[in-house]
């Protein structure tokens, strides 16, 4: 079972920080939070950072050298570090589940043919 849960999201005025993690309170082995997304109202849901299950690092345009994803792997917790925090970054952040940094049990590839979200958490920067 897969059930990923965000944490750590609020309000916060212009230039602050904030850290967000998620975790995995379901059972599965196979699914591990590896990526952050996020939806502004009336937008597209975009890439903020996520890493590849070989350890590549991918960060969306709009936040490099301001937000720093990492994970914890001995607890399978991925973070999100923001900084330097703008008002435009104000939308619902997103975990995404996928293939974990290490293949310690065997896990169907049909697994990753879907995706997998938590429900959000909502980022609010007030200038």
């Amino acid at each position: 079972q897969v059930q990923l849960m965000e944490s750590g999201g609020g309000s916060v005025q212009a230039g602050g920080s904030l850290t967000l993690s998620c975790g995995n309170s379901g059972d599965s082995f196979c699914i591990s939070p590896m990526g952050w997304y996020r939806q502004a109202p009336g937008k597209e849901r975009e890439l903020v950072a996520a890493i590849t299950s070989g350890g590549r690092i991918n960060y969306g345009d709009s936040v490099k050298g301001r937000f720093t994803i990492s994970r914890d792997n001995a607890k399978n917790t991925l973070y999100l570090q923001m900084n330097s925090l703008k008002p435009e970054d104000t939308a619902v952040y997103y975990c995404k589940g996928d293939r974990p940094p290490s293949q310690v049990f065997y896990c169907s590839e049909d697994l990753y043919l879907y995706d997998y979200w938590g429900p959000g958490t909502q980022v609010t920067v007030s200038s």
